[in-house]
């Protein structure tokens, strides 16, 4: 019974790899924080990383990504929020038109590696947040997309703060 599975699992493998695409993608951030300790106002950044595209379906992919993500947000009377992370979102993406309209959803795991942030501010190493869009191929290659993700962990120690953040970027599948 392990060797029919074992044979099952390399049928799989084998077929699904060539439903396996690669590529990289980068854009604009406007992201900002979700505080009644601050007021803030929108930092725009940027992003850039790459992803896998993994076809389960013929609407229904699985997209990993790997970004770099440079969010936080402007404050009023004090130094701005920096928060420069590597974002993990693991997305389903279920195509509403034949490999051109998508829907995308899934969560974020977001990796702290370096801040600029006020004095009383004391950051967190980790973020966790949901991430929803949508997505256009314009051609095989070419890919346009718009998402927010929302925060569901305070980015401090010390205070009830959560990353909101608007993203629109291009991708390039190889």
């Amino acid at each position: 019974m392990k060797k029919v599975c074992f044979l099952l699992l390399l049928l799989t493998a084998s077929v699904n790899a060539q439903s396996l695409e690669f590529g990289v993608k980068g854009g604009a951030n406007f992201s900002n924080v979700d505080s009644n300790d601050y007021d803030a106002s929108t930092l725009t950044s940027y992003y850039f990383g790459a992803f896998a595209e993994l076809n389960v379906f013929e609407n229904l992919s699985i997209q990993p990504e790997v970004l770099y993500s440079s969010q936080g947000a402007q404050i009023d009377d004090a130094d701005d929020i920096e928060l420069n992370y590597i974002n993990i979102p693991i997305l389903a993406k279920f195509y509403l038109t034949s490999k051109t309209l998508s829907l995308e959803a899934g969560p974020q795991f977001g990796f702290l590696l370096d801040s600029n942030v006020p004095n009383q501010f004391e950051t967190k190493s980790y973020d966790f947040s949901v991430v929803g869009g949508i997505g256009y191929n314009l051609t095989k290659n070419i890919s346009v997309h718009a998402r927010y993700v929302a925060g569901l962990t305070d980015a401090s120690k010390n205070a009830e703060v959560t990353n909101t953040v608007f993203q629109v970027g291009v991708g390039y599948k190889f």
